[in-house]
């Protein structure tokens, strides 16, 4: 009879083991994944940093051309004062 529970007894030892060894699996599995994730994720930060920085030169471009254009604007509305009063 005592050999029945001991073999019971390891049968229950080899399936809690078996539970242990696929748990470790299923986390090894979900690191990779974790790992693969936040590589795309730096990749995909790394392009949009790219981008923002891309971004932020153009709007920086325009502003100059905007700043520009508003020189040229008032400059023209200074000689039409001037040809006015002139009249």
């Amino acid at each position: 009879m005592l050999y029945y529970v001991l073999i019971g007894l390891c049968f229950s030892l080899v399936g809690v083991a078996g539970l242990q060894l696929m748990y470790l699996f299923y986390l090894d599995r979900i690191d990779r994944e974790r790992k693969k994730r936040l590589s795309e994720l730096e990749h995909r930060c790394s392009d949009l940093q790219s981008k923002l920085s891309a971004s932020r030169l153009l709007i920086e471009e325009q502003k100059e051309r905007i700043e520009d254009l508003e020189v040229l604007n008032n400059r023209s509305e200074e000689v039409w004062a001037d040809v006015l009063e002139e009249n």
